[in-house]
């Protein structure tokens, strides 16, 4: 199952910000908005360009770096998204977030994993609790 099911590139949905130049250089931020339920949220990366990364690639330093961070940046939303069982998306211009589906096959049959992880887990097969009175 995708964990990004939207209709454009993830990229698209990015936003990007500066702060204030200092002399240690510049700090720049990605954000991607979504919405969970009806509370919009935000994952943030920040990333930072001194003075000498910026005359780096022939004057193209931010630039290079730029693309760097968003790659970065997605592959933390994927690796997010798969540790968490969720998925985004949705048509409007902000995705939302939502549990990951299960494929059509477990939906029909009602079969769970035959794993030992899978097994462990499950909470019928745990023993009861006994508390003292």
């Amino acid at each position: 199952m995708a964990k990004v099911e939207l209709p454009r590139a993830l990229e698209e949905y990015f936003a990007f910000a500066e702060t204030e130049p200092t002399r240690r250089g510049r700090r720049f931020s990605i954000t991607l908005p979504y919405l969970h339920g009806e509370r919009l949220e935000r994952l943030q990366w920040w990333w930072h360009v001194s003075p000498a990364e910026e005359q780096m690639y022939e004057g193209k330093g931010v630039e290079v770096l730029r693309e760097r961070a968003v790659g970065r940046f997605r592959r933390h939303i994927e690796r997010w998204l798969d540790m968490t069982h969720q998925r985004l998306h949705g048509e409007d211009a902000i995705p939302r977030i939502g549990p990951l589906l299960e494929p059509q096959s477990q939906q029909r049959t009602g079969s769970q994993p035959s794993s030992a992880v899978a097994d462990s887990v499950d909470p019928n097969r745990w023993p009861a609790r006994r508390m003292a009175s």
